[in-house]
């Protein structure tokens, strides 16, 4: 019936958490204020001390609830500080029901980090779970992402985790002559910017009795071909090395690698005498020990929707500590609801040991959390925690019904739009500044939609986004349901980087080049009117 702070946290924190083990899966997610309104399909989960929850008096516990308190296995009151985690069903027995409760907020909390630490979680046994201590994992740094590219500039292919199960990379054959490529997530952090002269030394085998007019090993990124050699010998190699130059402009945070083998046997196939085709002794391997030197610097250009795709800068350090969600004081169903579909896609775009999400109402916010981290407003216009963010220039939402840029000014009858936005944190430049908003629920959940849904949420480009729809329900998976409209309206936008001047001034000239062939004319018309001047004083003296 009411939240508080740090039940937001919990449930925010527990949805982070499922989004990471749901990974690609979706999760349909509600919130309900009875017992009774959940269906037989759903599961249930129930977050808060008995007062809060006094739904739990009416399960079937393992644990009794005595006045609103907890009773351990001898009939006392548990410490307010120890977690409760509780699996029990409803009565009939339809619906599962995990519970995370204590008596004391302290103890909600902890029950939710133990479910939020996969290091943790996995010792939990039985159908109840006491969490009386419950240690920290360390702090990420903010550049150490697991399923990215190492942090070092020289790494070799074992320091890639595989995308599938999170293991190192091992040595991978191919056989046949239709062999299929060997994959490589070649994922650039979203902050990289990556110069000339990078390369990859490709360490290869390959097996005897190939063609060697016809037999090849090549390397693609992203199906752009970067490099290749002949399989020249028939009688096979072991640990050839290739060395392939890395196109700094191709390599993205989605990029992969792909290593084919093109294999033909040296004999042709004679259907008529063999049982099976002579190309499936052919094998071909990458070993694990290849090599990357990468040249690259940290620089990318701020506010940005489209590098929430791959949850920067929400997700750096990947246990979310730099972000905190600040919604309206007396939040309401759809604040909630988009929270936690915020909160879902963070889980889904990070990999840590933890969940370390802060969230306040616009009540709570410490001053230093609103000076030192990433922030991300929920709320109509009328509750929005940021009035700010509708007082800066570029895209508002200001009175009702009343929409406007820097350009035009237009009023509709009727403004169910939600809108995304991205601006520079007021408190702080270095940070950023999320709003999820719109003029009414109506927009704010759809919103939500576009964060739960990925045919919309991957089209994120930009600093606005403005969603709407010409359809009255339209279904949560039509990819043409919402129209998404993008804007670059920001009041100001700022390049947060670690180079060197060199390297700033040569991007300067890259991304300013019509300004090189001005720079020559202006330069030469100088030197030309220094040199006049030099002859002309030349001449004087000479005349003296």
């Amino acid at each position: 019936q009411k939240t508080n702070k740090y039940w937001l946290e919990a449930a925010a924190r527990l949805q982070a958490s499922l989004g990471r083990q749901a990974d690609f899966r979706p999760i349909e997610t509600n919130l309900i204020s009875d017992i009774a309104d959940v269906s037989n399909n759903e599961r249930l989960v129930i977050i808060g001390t008995p007062s809060e929850q006094p739904a739990l008096a009416d399960l079937d516990l393992p644990r009794k609830i005595a006045g609103s308190q907890i009773l351990d296995s001898n009939q006392k009151p548990i410490s307010e500080d120890t977690g409760v985690l509780i699996l029990t069903t409803t009565k009939k027995g339809k619906v599962p029901i995990l519970i995370a409760t204590g008596n004391g907020a302290k103890g909600v909390a902890k029950a939710a980090k133990f479910l939020a630490q996969p290091s943790s979680r996995k010792m939990g046994t039985g159908q109840v779970v006491l969490v009386n201590k419950l240690e920290e994992p360390p702090q990420q740094g903010e550049r150490e992402w697991p399923r990215y590219l190492p942090e070092s500039n020289n790494f070799q292919l074992s320091d890639i985790k595989t995308q599938f199960n999170g293991d190192d990379f091992r040595d991978v054959s191919v056989r046949g002559s239709a062999a299929p490529a060997i994959e490589i997530d070649f994922r650039a952090l979203p902050d990289d910017r990556f110069v000339r002269g990078s390369s990859m030394n490709l360490v290869y085998s390959y097996s005897p009795q190939m063609n060697p007019r016809t037999s090849a090993v090549e390397v693609l990124l992203d199906g752009v071909f970067i490099g290749g050699a002949r399989l020249d010998s028939d009688q096979g190699a072991i640990r050839k090395n290739l060395k392939v130059d890395l196109p700094a402009k191709l390599v993205k945070p989605d990029s992969k690698l792909q290593v084919f083998f093109r294999m033909n046997p040296k004999e042709p196939f004679d259907k008529a005498n063999c049982i099976s085709p002579p190309d499936q002794q052919l094998t071909g391997t990458v070993h694990a020990d290849t090599s990357f030197d990468l040249k690259r610097e940290n620089s990318v250009q701020l506010p940005d929707l489209k590098l929430m795709q791959y949850g920067f800068p929400f997700a750096a350090p990947q246990d979310l500590s730099k972000t905190a969600i600040v919604l309206p004081q007396e939040p309401s169903k759809t604040n909630v609801l988009t929270m936690l579909a915020f909160s879902e896609r963070l889980g889904r775009l990070s990999r840590a040991d933890a969940v370390k999400l802060d969230v306040f109402t616009s009540d709570t916010l410490p001053e230093e959390v609103r000076k030192n981290e990433h922030l991300v407003g929920i709320g109509t216009r009328e509750d929005f925690p940021f009035p700010e963010a509708f007082k800066s220039p570029g895209f508002n939402l200001s009175q009702s019904f009343l929409r406007g840029s820097a350009r035009a000014s237009v009023t509709t009858p009727q403004d169910r739009q939600g809108m995304i936005k991205q601006i520079l944190s007021p408190w702080n430049s270095d940070r950023v500044m999320l709003a999820l908003t719109a003029q009414t629920d109506t927009g704010l959940e759809r919103v939500r939609q576009v964060l739960s849904k990925d045919p919309w949420f991957f089209q994120l480009k930009k600093d606005t986004v403005l969603i709407s729809s010409d359809k009255k329900n339209p279904l949560a998976y039509d990819p043409d349901g919402y129209q998404l409209a993008f804007f670059d309206n920001a009041p100001s936008s700022r390049r947060i980087e670690d180079t060197n001047p060199l390297s700033k001034i040569s991007r300067m000239l890259q991304e300013n080049w019509l300004l090189v062939p001005a720079g020559i004319v202006g330069l030469s018309l100088i030197l030309y009117g220094i040199v006049q001047l030099y002859l002309k004083r030349i001449s004087t003296a000479d005349k003296k």
